[in-house]
Parts: C-alpha cells; sequence; structure tokens
C-alpha cells in the first residue's frame, strides 16, 4: 500500500526522541503514513505536552540524556487518568532482553529495536493501537471481585478498596480476556493473539504487574492463576 492509498487514522501519536534527524524522519514518515505527530525533543518537553493533551500513542527513545525514556514511562504511568494510560511503545539501541524486560516491567506496551524498518514501526504502532481499541469499554462486561480489589469490565476499571488502581491499556485488555470466561484457563498463546510478541513474553510480564496491583501475595496468586501448560485464569470471588 502506497502512502496515497493509506487511510486516514485521524490518531494523534507523541514522538520523543533528543536525535534531530531521527525526530523529523519519524515524524514526517508517520504523518505521511496518515497519522497526526507531535514531536519533543526530550523528557521535559514531552512531560509539558502529556500533561496538556491527549494521545493514541507515545514513542520513547530509551537513550536520551537528562531524562530516558525508562523514566519518562515511569512517570507516565504514575499520572491519574488517560494521560497516565496512554500507551507506549519505546525505541532502543540496546539488544540485551534485560533492558527489554525492564521496559515491559515499566509499563510500555512495546519496544523495537534501533536499526529498526519503518514499516515494523508501523505495524507495531497500529497492533498497540488495536490492542487499545479492544480494551475501552463494550456492551458485555460487569464487575468481578478479587477479594479487596474489584475489576468492571464495562469500564476497564480495578479498584483496591474502592481506590482507583492505575492500568495501561495493555493491562486492561488482558484482565477483560480473562474475565469473559472466569474460572476458566486461558491459553497464554491465545492470550498474546494480535501481540507483536507472539511468543508470550510480554503477556508474562502484563501478569507480574497485575499481581502486584490484585494480590495480596503476589508469589502465591489467589484470583491471577498459573494453569501449568496452558497459561492464566482470573478466578473472581
Amino acid at each position: 500500500m502506497s502512502f496515497s492509498d493509506a487511510p486516514p487514522r485521524n490518531r494523534h501519536l507523541l514522538v520523543v526522541d533528543d536525535d534531530d534527524r531521527i525526530r523529523d524522519l519519524l515524524k514526517e514518515y508517520l504523518t505521511r503514513a496518515g497519522f497526526r505527530v507531535t514531536a519533543a525533543a526530550g523528557g521535559a518537553p514531552a512531560r509539558r505536552l502529556l500533561s496538556t493533551l491527549d494521545f493514541d500513542l507515545a514513542v520513547f527513545d530509551v537513550m536520551m540524556p537528562g531524562e530516558d525514556g525508562f523514566s519518562l514511562t515511569r512517570w507516565l504511568r504514575e499520572q491519574r487518568g488517560v494521560s497516565g494510560r496512554t500507551p507506549v511503545l519505546m525505541l532502543t539501541a540496546k539488544t540485551e532482553s534485560a533492558d527489554r524486560i525492564e521496559g515491559l516491567k515499566l509499563g510500555a506496551d512495546d519496544y523495537l529495536g534501533k536499526p529498526f524498518e519503518p514499516e515494523e514501526l508501523l505495524l507495531r504502532i497500529e497492533a498497540i493501537l488495536r490492542r487499545a481499541a479492544d480494551a475501552r469499554p463494550q456492551a458485555a462486561g460487569g464487575s468481578l471481585s478479587l477479594g479487596r480489589c474489584a475489576f468492571d469490565a464495562d469500564r476497564g476499571e480495578l479498584t483496591n478498596a474502592g481506590e482507583p488502581v492505575r492500568l495501561t491499556e495493555a493491562e486492561v485488555a488482558l484482565l477483560r480476556q480473562l474475565a469473559r470466561t472466569p474460572h476458566e484457563a486461558v491459553d497464554r498463546l491465545e492470550l498474546a493473539r494480535g501481540s507483536v510478541d507472539p511468543s508470550g513474553r510480554a503477556v508474562d510480564v502484563q501478569v507480574t504487574r497485575l499481581r502486584r496491583k490484585i494480590e495480596d501475595d503476589p508469589k502465591t496468586p489467589r484470583y491471577l492463576q498459573t494453569v501449568r501448560g496452558v497459561g492464566y485464569r482470573l478466578v473472581p470471588d
């Protein structure tokens, strides 16, 4: 598909990279692909933009002087409301799996190593946006009791003793998938289907994060259980 044939997406992206050349190339490419793109040269201007505007997705470079992409992601996930749930794609020159896992633990939705093909960047962005769309409220759902926590599938909201718990769009999508068939195991690869990590490793990281938010003892989970050889199941009260 050529750029002229590409359908308009009307999605607003934030691109954060300290390299002027890369930042301009990314903005040009994504704009031609049909997105509305705002760019920032570092963490400070990115924070100002994220505090005042709503974005459908943010692309953070990891290696930046001053505040790096890890720190910026951590800050973003601490924000309340829609802003704190903005999907994040991290761009990194680091190839160590530990660095990639660190980004996912902080709340990033995906990562892409440099150098990369522009088409792969576009495909990963579209995959994240599809998952975010799936995580938005749907007609069916309801609230599930998880001890002191409750998950409202309609609203995509988790509370602990009535207080809201911050979730990423990826975490909401995962909980919704599990909530569709409570008490039943869902295949790990089925949970990863449609993501850019079909191996399921990102799902494992999201489950670990969710257990810290839901379980009294994340090491012996009561509500978000592992089904050996299959995947995971949600066991509400």
